[in-house]
Parts: C-alpha cells; sequence; structure tokens
C-alpha cells in the first residue's frame, strides 16, 4: 500500500481508511469537470459470449476483418500487433482450451475465464515473463475485500464448484480452492463491466485501483472505458479534499430500488446523500414520481402514495383515491406483457413487437406517472425497435418523450442524458429538422465533452455532425415568427418552404395566431 499511496500521490490523489466504508480514494487538489482524475488497464479482462466473435480480445475494438486464433478458435483479434501482444499469456489459456472436452468448453462462463485469466497472469508476473508494477500486481487484487462472512452456503457451494473446473482447466498450475473462492467472491463485488463509448455491455475487467474508488447514488465522477483501458473523469467541479465517488447501479430509481440492488450485488447498505433521506417527505415524493403511480384525474399530474389502511392510493395533490389492489393487479398484467413483448425483440421480430410495445405504452400511460421510470424504458425500447423498422418519425417522438424523465432522474452531466441527446440529434438531422438537430446536438457535445472526453471517436463524430448540421442552418434565411398570445418565438420559417418548431406542441394551426416578427 506504501508504494501505492506514493504512486497516487503524484496523480494529485491519495488513499484512506475510513471505518464504515473501508478504504476510499481522495483528490489532492482540485479537478474541473470532464477532467481525467485516474486511468488503469485490467489486471484481467474478459469478453462476453455474445462479443467473442465481433471484438478483437486484445483491445476490445469492433472490426470486420478479425482473425480467430487457429489453436483454441475461441478468440479473435483485429491485427498481428495485439495478437502479439496477447500472446505471452494467451499461448497458456489456448493450450489449456485446446486440452479440454468439448464438454467441458461449453460450461466456461465469462467469470470462469476471467479466473483462469487472472491465475495465469499472476504466475507469469511471479516467474517474470510479464512484468509487474505498483498498480497492476496481484497483490492488489488480494486486497480487495471478498465479503466472505455475508454469502449465504448456496453461494459459496457454487464458487467451490466453479474454483475446482478452474483447476481441471489449469492442472498444471498450484491452486489453492479456498483462494480461488475467495477471489471469486472478490470479483461479484469487485469487477467492472466494461461497456463500449454508447455504454452497452462488452465484458468484465477486474482493475485494483479502480475498486478502491466507493459507490454513491449523487456521483461527483464518472467510470467510462476506451477499449479496455478504464477512465474515470470528473462529472462536476470536486474541490481538494473530497473523495472520488461513482455509481456502481443504475441511478434511475427509488432509493428502496437502489438500496436492494447494492446489498444484492455488491453486499453493503448505502448511506450516501440520496439513500440518507429515505423515509423523508422528499424521498418519497421522488420515489413516486420515479416508480409510482398516476392520478386517476387526467388533469392532475399528482403523485400517488399509499394509504395507512393498505387499500387505496391518495393523490398528494387533488386527493383522489385510487384502488391499491386493482392497480397493483394492472401492474402485474403489464408486466406480464413485457416480458412476452422482449421475447419478439430478442428474436428480431421488431413488427411484432412494436405493436405490443404501443398497446404497453398506453396501458403504462393510464398507469404511471409521466415521469415514471418504467414509462421511459418502454419508451426507449420502442426507439431501438423503430430505428429497426426505419420508422425515424415515430422513433423520434418517443425519444423526446424520454428527455424530460432523463433530465428528472440523472445528474446534468451524465452520459446516459448525453447519448439520449445524441440520438434525438441524430435523428432530428436525418429528418431534416436541422435547427432542433443543433440543439440537441449542442446539448449532447456539452455532457459528453465532460463524461467521455472531447477527443474519443464518439465525441468526434459528434462534433463533426454538430458542425454539418451548423454548416447547413448558416445557409438558411430565416423568418421568426411570434405569438400574439404569449409573445414567444415559437416558428421559424426557412427559405426552403417548411416551418422548423421549436416547441413539440406547436402546430401548423398555431401559426395563424403568429406574426412576423
Amino acid at each position: 500500500m506504501g508504494e501505492l499511496q506514493s504512486y497516487l500521490l503524484k496523480q494529485g490523489l491519495s488513499v484512506s481508511s475510513i471505518s464504515e466504508k473501508g478504504r476510499c480514494l481522495f483528490v489532492g487538489r482540485d479537478f474541473s469537470p470532464g477532467e481525467v482524475i485516474f486511468s488503469q488497464e485490467p489486471y484481467a479482462s474478459v469478453l462476453d459470449k455474445g462479443s467473442l466473435s465481433n471484438r478483437c480480445d486484445g483491445c476490445f475494438t469492433s472490426g470486420l476483418n478479425l482473425k480467430r486464433c487457429s489453436s483454441c478458435r475461441m478468440t479473435w483479434y483485429c491485427g498481428g500487433a495485439c495478437q502479439r501482444s496477447e500472446w505471452k499469456s494467451h499461448q497458456h489459456e489456448c493450450l489449456a482450451l485446446v486440452n479440454l472436452s468439448e464438454e467441458r468448453r461449453n460450461m466456461l462462463t465469462s467469470s470462469i475465464r476471467l479466473m483462469v485469466r487472472l491465475l495465469l497472469r499472476r504466475r507469469l508476473q511471479n516467474d517474470r515473463v510479464i512484468s509487474s508494477n505498483v498498480t497492476d500486481n496481484y497483490n492488489l487484487v488480494q486486497e480487495l475485500v471478498a465479503h466472505m462472512s455475508d454469502i449465504d452456503e448456496k453461494k459459496l457451494v457454487l464458487y467451490a464448484q466453479m474454483a475446482n473446473l478452474v483447476k481441471l482447466i489449469l492442472p498444471n498450475e498450484e491452486i489453492d480452492v479456498k483462494e480461488i473462492v475467495q477471489n471469486f467472491s472478490r470479483l461479484v463485488c469487485n469487477a467492472h463491466t466494461i461497456c463500449d463509448s454508447e455504454l452497452r455491455p462488452l465484458g468484465t475487467g477486474i482493475y485494483p485501483v479502480m475498486s478502491i474508488i466507493n459507490h454513491s447514488c449523487a456521483p461527483n465522477s464518472v467510470l467510462l472505458f476506451e477499449g479496455k483501458l478504464a477512465v474515470i473523469r470528473a462529472m462536476e467541479a470536486i474541490p481538494k479534499g473530497a473523495e472520488v465517488l461513482i455509481s456502481y447501479i443504475e441511478i434511475a430509481g427509488s432509493t428502496e430500488t437502489r438500496r436492494k440492488a447494492l446489498k444484492e450485488q455488491y453486499l453493503f447498505s448505502c448511506t450516501c446523500l440520496r439513500c440518507i433521506k429515505v423515509g423523508s417527505d422528499d424521498d418519497l415524493k421522488e420515489s413516486a414520481l420515479l416508480e409510482g403511480f398516476r392520478c386517476i384525474n387526467d388533469q392532475c399530474d399528482g403523485f400517488l402514495l399509499p394509504n395507512p389502511d393498505g387499500k387505496n392510493f391518495t393523490c398528494q395533490r387533488c386527493g383522489l383515491l385510487r384502488n391499491e389492489c386493482k392497480t397493483r393487479k394492472r401492474k402485474e398484467e403489464v408486466g406480464e406483457k413485457l416480458d412476452y413483448a422482449s421475447k419478439f425483440v430478442s428474436s428480431g421480430k421488431y413488427s411484432e413487437a412494436c405493436n405490443l410495445y404501443r398497446i404497453i405504452d398506453q396501458q403504462q400511460m393510464e398507469l404511471y406517472h409521466p415521469l415514471s421510470i418504467g414509462l421511459m424504458r418502454t419508451r426507449e425500447t420502442l426507439v431501438m425497435i423503430l430505428m429497426e423498422l426505419k420508422d425515424c418519425e415515430e422513433a423520434l417522438r418517443y425519444c423526446q418523450l424520454t428527455i424530460p424523465v432523463y433530465q428528472r432522474a440523472y445528474p446534468e452531466f451524465h452520459p446516459l442524458l448525453g447519448l439520449q441527446y445524441y440520438t434525438c440529434g441524430k435523428l432530428e438531422w436525418f429528418l431534416e429538422k436541422t435547427l432542433n438537430a443543433v440543439k440537441s446536438l449542442t446539448k449532447a457535445a456539452d455532457i459528453l465533452k465532460v463524461t467521455h472526453g472531447a477527443t474519443t471517436p464518439l465525441v468526434r463524430d459528434l462534433m463533426g455532425l454538430l458542425e454539418e448540421a451548423r454548416t447547413e442552418t448558416a445557409q438558411y434565411q430565416y423568418t421568426f415568427v411570434r405569438c400574439s398570445m404569449n409573445d414567444t418565438i415559437d416558428v421559424v420559417y426557412i427559405c426552403c418552404h417548411r416551418y422548423v418548431f421549436l416547441r413539440t406542441a406547436v402546430s401548423e394551426a398555431h401559426i395563424m395566431s403568429c406574426v412576423i416578427c
């Protein structure tokens, strides 16, 4: 730990232990929004099964000309450079895979392969075949919390079975089954899901220094990946002496939902700034908005809370009652439809999926509050399906409906909010809604330059599209039309004989009540 502490101090960071939290990472200077706090390559990593044949095992980039390892035929590489850089470790894994029977090959999960790679790297570093350094050594893995006392017997038996399988895969390695069981527990609590720039999962990696960083449901930093490289960036100004905090889970959800997810996956109870408010009036309201039901009065946007009698929900704005039993039964019916609809998506039956998700959307609108996370997720899926069906107009409509929920559920600079603005902007650009595209892409750029970095491929592509859209709008001749009723500019008339509406609620008929500026 002394060597690591000295190294981190040079990076403007330090590690300290707090009794109720364990090890924490603190900043030793001020960090600005978008500034890289720390980055690290994985000690060991593995692609998910779904990404094995379309991603390079060395750098995790995608490509059309990937070459498969001719021996094990399980790993693919983008070129000779990646294959050579991985060969010192892969040659041992490759031999082990070749010697496995077909049955045992089929039993290989990503977790087992990750453990195999971790153990091989440990041995190769001990033998000095692969170099080690202060941030890349097996001792850091052993220092990660395993939570062995919190694991139930059923999981311990599973980890022991997995450890024995690892021992069969690596018969020539000195393997302590108890140590491997502890390592599996460490992986569950400390491994990171490696995602692409659009936050789609690609694989899993173990990043020992990154694992020192604690969770908060109100994070000040974000962890993203550039290939396999894990990068922590500040999402807001972080003053000297503050703790670096990221989110381990999806933070859009009620306090109860978030705390349950953290307890099940990471075996701790969250006491962050959001979670300590559990049960307060503000927390109840927030939970009711994000996961609760809507008032039965269509003209009311109030949120509902359960009555003490457990038989009804009461609207906190207008006081109307909604039957608890009927409402929960309706929720279960919608949930069953969602499960059924997801099967159409997974099987590529997009037309059938689209029809069913539209029905679900209507039913959820009657059931949930407009800012509901559940309603937002349904509309996210509809955007994806409609884009597959090339119905960009409808995809844009649903995408725009998700934006207010994203704004409510996420911080101002959050990658998911930025990516949703980017999707909106691309759809608007494709549909020649150029002025609207400029607005959406500008908002996306403001966020993603902070969370992803200005020089990453995703942001470079975004900035290129934004520049193209701005160039096109510069060629237009505009006539601004001001609403005579509320004195706001609602419509722009462009010389190419089309209107661009600055508010989605504006219609062609609205122009009749407007005057030229």
